[in-house]
């Protein structure tokens, strides 16, 4: 159970592949000038990563060594094919709108770095697991950085819903404010690094709040012991 919980942690937070470890960041900049395109590629992502780290942990044991890279690759452009002809069958607008960033996930290091790092050396379910926390974290991070171009850009929220759940997801669409004019930049590149940047800070300010209230902890608990041990002498 630990060990589970240590994989979504893992994979939502301390390594996230978005905000720590600072991969796939060219789908990230470029399709996340609305939230449902950044929703869309992240669970193309995930579904890619889930499948590709099932994959290589059962075949791990077959594999040889000066293969092994090349095996993985040919594995996930297999997998990303199939994403993408599920993609162009079933989501086709969303499929135009976010365009070549779909095949491009066969080179997006996250997948084949948790391919080569993690799945290579674990068991079928922790793999799978691995991706999907992996995935997920990845998906969160588009989601959030497409709503906040979005809503500075156009002022709304989950904008062509419709894309991706429907004409009845129409209804989705969340208005920030009226007779809202958009901020160009935020739906530009230069905004795309700008509000990554943006999430990296919020993290790292987390990150270093819970480290002091930790720090403050083991402190007590030291003090604590040494209050005990006097006592006790």
């Amino acid at each position: 159970m630990g060990s589970i919980k240590n994989i979504f942690v893992e994979g939502l937070w301390k390594n996230n592949q978005a905000l720590v470890a600072l991969l796939g960041l060219c789908p990230l900049m470029a399709v996340t000038a609305t939230a449902i395109n950044g929703l869309g590629l992240g669970i193309a992502t995930m579904f890619t990563l889930i499948l590709t780290n099932m994959i290589v942990s059962l075949i791990r044991n077959y594999l040889k060594t000066e293969v092994r890279i090349p095996m993985f690759v040919l594995i996930i452009a297999s997998v990303v094919t199939v994403v993408e002809l599920l993609m162009n069958a079933y989501l086709h607008d969303l499929y135009r709108v976010l365009g070549i960033f779909v095949p491009l996930i066969v080179t997006n290091c996250a997948v084949i770095g948790r391919a080569e790092v993690f799945a290579s050396k674990r068991s079928v379910l922790h793999s799978m697991l691995d991706g999907f926390s992996m995935g997920l974290g990845f998906t969160v991070v588009l989601l959030l950085l497409g709503a906040f171009r979005e809503v500075l850009g156009y002022g709304t929220v989950f904008r062509q819903a419709d894309l991706m759940f429907g004409e009845a997801a129409q209804h989705m669409v969340i208005t920030v404010a009226d007779y809202y004019d958009g901020f160009l930049f935020a739906i530009l590149p230069p905004g795309a690094f700008m509000g990554l940047a943006v999430l990296i800070a919020f993290k790292n300010i987390i990150d270093k709040r819970v480290s002091q209230k930790q720090l403050v902890r083991e402190r007590s608990i030291q003090d604590s012991a040494g209050v005990q041990a006097a006592n006790q002498n």
